[in-house]
């Protein structure tokens, strides 16, 4: 609507404002046909226009429409199935989420409200004793003290002709559908973090049990360079040698347990329990690893909950200018009472003590030294700040999208050179001890080996571990309708916008 048009409602009612106490019923009448007559003064939203790529910078070779399903099935671990069930059951961020939902669900309703008439209903009683030195002086027969007593019932309607309340209630609307998109990311945080967190144990594990087997192996060197020493078969310094490799390795498995026994605690809590051991499935060893999703840069838009929130935040700014503009314009209430007064209790529904009253009114502004005009500005920038962040948003998505892409890819290179430098490394440590056992080189050829091969196992089971978290962030980086699939996990519906507390649609 433009102002223009505002302004001539405005000088509309102005004109039935003007009329005789008289007609104040058709006044009242006419100014409820004017709503349909006059619009919001909100500007129209659109969505925004966007620079999204035709495609994503690090396409993945092999796809699948897995979107919208429950993709942490892929690694075949019946366990984490039940971590992340758990999770979602109980997990204290998905219930402070939804209940942010039904708050703001609450104020929705509450907003909503004030497009319809609102009733009511009073009652009273009071005993007053007056002066004798006052009207009981000049009216003899007056009783003294007096009793009064009241019952009645109200109505009042705001008429929004401006949309003030209709701005109003899009905008917490809007807040609602955002904070909904908020627990949505609160799912897809919570299930992404369950799995990687489990794939990392798991990737500690095998990692731990890398250093326990060499730690073993070290052993039984140092127990045999001793007993060779004991005969006079090998020197001291062979023996030390042995022994601060096998040290070297026994530091590892105390930080390897602290970092298993933290991460087990962090699990514990987004299981929604006290800190205590994880249950564990299959080997890192065996789990798969999930296709990636197939999906386009603009199908973000619809399926990450950080953009449907970015976007929900801009719609209710955008109905903030309107409810702002709005207050430069008058407010029109009818309002009403029906009931009785009477001296005695038992005369007080009797027909001579029957009351009632209806009245019209109009506020408007005239000068207010820009209290309006500092608050559309307000909206107006907030609104131009809610359009920068949406857009930045996007750009954001799209920037994880792809960083998730490559690292999977570049990973999964990663691992299968690590595999080849693993294996070169055994067969080199192997034939190193048998010519250090023929008396063909020293020692230090032997625990050269060692000392690269140790490490590179370990990172080995690391990388392992990498290759799927890097899987479950593409998931996470692209959203989808996977996230309303755990929502069922936890048996809520969303919330249906049309029908807060049976109210009629808003739009």
């Amino acid at each position: 609507m433009s102002y223009a048009s505002a302004c001539k409602c405005r000088h509309r009612i102005a004109m039935l404002a003007s009329v005789s106490c008289n007609a104040r019923l058709r006044i009242a009448l006419a100014s409820v046909l004017l709503i349909t007559g006059c619009t919001t003064l909100a500007p129209q939203y659109t969505s925004p226009e966007l620079e999204m790529p035709a495609a994503f910078r690090f396409e993945p070779a092999v796809v699948a429409a897995t979107a919208d399903t429950a993709w942490w099935q892929q690694f075949g671990d019946p366990v984490l199935d039940e971590l992340i069930a758990s999770a979602l059951a109980n997990n204290y961020n998905v219930q402070i989420a939804a209940a942010n939902v039904e708050q703001a669900l609450g104020i929705v309703t509450q907003t909503r409200s004030a497009l319809y008439p609102q009733l009511g209903y009073g009652a009273s009683g009071e005993e007053l004793r007056s002066p004798d030195t006052g009207l009981k002086a000049v009216i003899p027969n007056l009783p003294n003290p007096q009793d009064t007593y009241q019952a009645f019932l109200s109505a009042s309607w705001e008429l929004d002709l401006w949309g003030r309340i209709r701005n109003l209630s899009e905008a917490a609307q809007a807040s609602m559908l955002a904070t909904e998109e908020a627990r949505r990311g609160v799912i897809l945080t919570l299930v992404s973090s369950v799995a990687t967190g489990y794939i990392t144990l798991r990737g500690l594990d095998e990692q731990l049990a890398v250093s326990k087997d060499t730690l073993a192996t070290y052993g039984e060197f140092v127990r045999l360079y001793e007993l060779q020493y004991k005969y006079g078969q090998t020197s001291l310094m062979t023996v030390v040698q042995a022994q601060s490799q096998y040290e070297t390795a026994a530091t590892q498995i105390p930080q390897i347990e602290s970092q298993i026994a933290q991460l087990e605690n962090t699990l514990s809590v987004l299981l929604g329990r006290n800190p205590n051991a994880i249950p564990r499935g299959k080997p890192i060893a065996e789990l798969v690893s999930p296709v990636a999703p197939a999906g386009l840069p603009s199908t973000l838009l619809e399926r990450r909950p950080d953009l449907l929130q970015a976007e929900q935040a801009l719609i209710a700014s955008n109905a903030q200018i309107g409810a702002a503009k709005a207050l430069y314009f008058p407010t029109i209430s009818l309002t009403g009472a029906f009931g009785s007064t009477s001296a005695s209790l038992s005369d007080l529904f009797e027909g001579s003590t029957r009351t009632w009253n209806y009245a019209g009114q109009v506020v408007g502004p005239i000068f207010t030294f820009g209290a309006v005009s500092g608050q559309v500005a307000q909206a107006e920038a907030a609104q131009r700040a809610a359009l920068a962040s949406y857009k930045l948003a996007v750009q954001n998505a799209f920037a994880d999208v792809d960083s998730a892409l490559v690292a999977n890819q570049k990973t999964a290179q990663q691992l299968d050179a690590q595999k080849r430098l693993v294996a070169a490394l055994s067969e080199y440590e192997r034939l190193a001890r048998l010519q250090y056992d023929g008396g063909y080189v020293p020692y230090s050829t032997v625990l050269q080996a060692q000392q690269t091969l140790f490490p590179a196992e370990l990172a080995l089971a690391a990388l392992r571990a990498s290759v799927l978290t890097s899987s479950a962030d593409i998931y996470k980086a692209m959203g989808g309708g996977w996230i309303d699939e755990a929502g069922k996990l936890i048996g809520r519906a969303p919330p249906d916008v049309d029908d807060v507390d049976g109210a009629p649609p808003l739009f």
